[in-house]
């Protein structure tokens, strides 16, 4: 399984080094153009597939709740994860009883082994299937059979139903049908388009908004932008206090004339040991020597979030986003660490719930950055928003 993860890595580098520009070579034309030709297609089943919904050829369910989808038109990390928190505890403050659902991206196959013998045998009934991560009190599945993100949230979201299922559909009758649910929110949800009716939640990294406009696998939309009209709120993640974004709304606007925009930025809170759970100040690692590990989708931005707290950063080690540590990995890692004097080994709360179980650490203390997202501009259209949605 290593090799052929490693293998996944090198083809995503060279794949997104030849969609940036960054790889030269006499291959990278032709691996251009065919990548441009695979996106031309692509696009053309994404829109095929909207009009089949559009037009009721294929059918959306109801589930006699609100539903609340939050995603993005594109790859990498727009900060799915903090937005979905900030919605379900908003909705739970004014008396929701809420269910986050999942896909579960790269969770173990085991599950998916079981489900396919049980339904070939006819061992459980269909309401059976539906994978449980929290019914609010109590987490029953780890990173591992549950996924990264429905983990984080489990883990973040006390008092919140959290539920893993490719067939969402399903997975929202189980919820209801088992906790009482009233408002179900779509982790990662734009593309999901069984279900209706719903209240589009779209995310836009102010950073790298739409890349170079190109779909999959040329570039890093998974559907074409003017598909930005299906918003019914749209939030700018990693903005900054004073930053001009008016170029960036004119563009969206083009696509989309009436869902409010709302600028949100992540801001760290604390580092969290990863072995006992205990904090720690963000000041503890200015002017000290930190080793850094991640495997996210913008390891630039968690880098530099790091050396505007002062850290000085003697070793980074970048991994492909949702990678799983080996116990190998990590070893190596710290050995490193060791030999360059580090005071600490640090990691992102995402990337934290992927490492393996250590017997020691060669006395470097691991932690990883709790990062809240906060709204810096918008907050009214947001709590009116929070408002509409409980009164339905």
């Amino acid at each position: 399984m290593g090799l052929i993860q490693n293998f996944g890595d090198v083809v995503q580098d060279y794949v997104l080094g030849v969609i940036n520009g960054k790889k030269e070579g006499k291959l990278v034309p032709v691996v251009r153009f065919f990548l441009i030709g695979l996106s031309n297609v692509f696009s053309l089943l994404v829109q095929f597939r909207l009009y089949l919904y559009r037009s009721h050829l294929l059918r959306t369910k109801s589930l006699g709740c609100m539903i609340v989808s939050i995603g993005n038109i594109t790859v990498g990390g727009t900060g799915k994860t903090p937005a979905v928190e900030i919605f379900a505890r908003a909705l739970q403050k004014e008396g929701r009883k809420v269910a986050v659902i999942s896909r579960g991206y790269r969770a173990s196959s085991r599950f998916r082994l079981k489900r396919f013998m049980k339904k070939i045998f006819l061992f459980t009934g269909r309401n059976k299937q539906v994978k449980v991560v929290s019914d609010g009190t109590k987490i029953y599945l780890n990173s591992s059979l549950a996924g990264d993100e429905p983990y984080m949230l489990a883990k973040n979201l006390p008092g919140v139903v959290v539920a893993v299922d490719k067939d969402r559909v399903l997975a929202g009758e189980y919820v209801i049908q088992k906790y009482g649910i009233d408002t179900i929110i779509l982790d990662d949800g734009f593309q999901y388009l069984p279900l209706n009716p719903r209240f589009d939640v779209l995310l836009v990294d102010t950073t790298n908004p739409f890349g170079n406009k190109k779909l999959l696998p040329a570039g890093i939309l998974r559907e074409p932008i003017e598909n930005l009209r299906r918003a019914n709120l749209i939030m700018l993640t990693k903005s900054q206090p004073g930053k001009d974004l008016t170029d960036l709304k004119s563009l969206i606007r083009q696509y989309n004339y009436n869902a409010d925009f709302i600028e949100c930025q992540h801001v760290p809170i604390e580092f969290v040991n990863l072995i006992d759970e205990t904090p720690r100040e963000l000041q503890f690692i200015k002017g000290k020597k930190i080793a850094m590990v991640s495997g996210i989708a913008d390891p630039e931005g968690f880098e530099k979030t790091l050396q505007e707290l002062g850290a000085n950063i003697v070793l980074s080690e970048r991994f492909q986003d949702h990678h799983r540590f080996s116990v190998r990995e990590i070893r190596n890692i710290l050995k490193e660490g060791t030999r360059k004097n580090v005071t600490a080994l640090i990691t992102t709360q995402k990337d934290a719930v992927r490492f393996p179980a250590l017997s020691s650490t060669r006395g470097i203390p691991i932690y990883y950055l709790k990062v809240n997202m906060n709204i810096i501009n918008g907050m009214q259209d947001f709590q009116n928003c929070i408002s509409q949605l409980c009164f339905h």
